[in-house]
């Protein structure tokens, strides 16, 4: 199968999980990005950097999507690196959770996750438009596509309203919440920022890592990384503002 092909990424969340698959997966296409951003709370660590040994494309960048201070940062090393061609695709991955019922959860989970999972993404989206919007006015790029310029924001089944699924396995009310509220800001970046070509959704990768459970779930990284990537690799216009799996099947909000 063709490869997903794309000159710049931004990936949050790569410490571990689903965001090392992800940034695994990526070098691992036909044709790598010219520039591949890793972004991650701990710069040092073991895993991430083991992954970018060797590979000249990869930058490791320290990023806090709750912190705005690191996050201009971030903006202003991509800035140096991609110049006028801008960024092609910001995948906003970094996510948290807390175990709780609707009897247990209280104000202190919700803030922390929201903060991490709904204000995190919004934040981190608003400071790199300038850059998605130089990678969609780039001479040559036409129709809407994750290789133009797009956010994909990866959100959870969890955080549907209409399938409201596993209540019985996992109740996580700040989790399930955020994702919803993150889904709707997918939504509202589609309606916004879709008039300068890019490309806004919610993505669900599946029962895969921490914080979906302990140890490994239904789906292996491995299968949701080629899913996703599959998936991104056919998104357009007519997928602005949607909620999809990494079967790329379309999801209800």
């Amino acid at each position: 199968m063709e490869g997903f092909g794309v000159g710049s990424v931004l990936l949050t969340g790569c410490d571990g999980g689903l965001g090392l698959g992800l940034l695994k997966g990526l070098l691992e296409q036909p044709s790598p990005p010219l520039h591949l951003f890793a972004a991650c709370l701990d710069p040092q660590g073991k895993a991430i950097n083991e992954v970018a040994l060797g590979c000249p494309n990869v930058m490791v960048l320290p990023l806090d999507v709750t912190d705005p201070n690191s996050i201009k940062e971030a903006v202003g090393k991509v800035r140096e690196e991609v110049g006028s061609a801008g960024l092609n695709l910001l995948i906003n991955n970094a996510s948290t959770t807390r175990r709780s019922t609707l009897t247990t959860e209280t104000a202190e989970n919700m803030t922390l996750v929201y903060t991490t999972n709904t204000i995190g993404p919004l934040q981190t989206s608003q400071a790199f438009l300038p850059l998605l919007k130089e990678a969609a006015e780039a001479e040559g790029q036409r129709g809407m596509s994750c290789s133009r310029a797009a956010i994909v924001n990866i959100s959870s089944i969890l955080g549907s309203i209409e399938a409201a699924e596993a209540w019985e396995e996992r109740q996580d009310v700040c989790y399930r919440c955020s994702k919803a509220a993150l889904n709707m800001l997918t939504k509202c970046l589609a309606l916004e920022y879709g008039g300068s070509g890019i490309l806004c959704v919610s993505v669900d990768p599946g029962c895969v890592t921490p914080p979906f459970g302990r140890g490994m779930g239904p789906v292996t990284v491995e299968e949701s990384v080629r899913g996703v990537l599959r998936l991104l690799a056919r998104l357009s216009a007519t997928s602005n503002g949607t909620f999809w799996d990494w079967r790329g099947q379309s999801l209800p909000w």
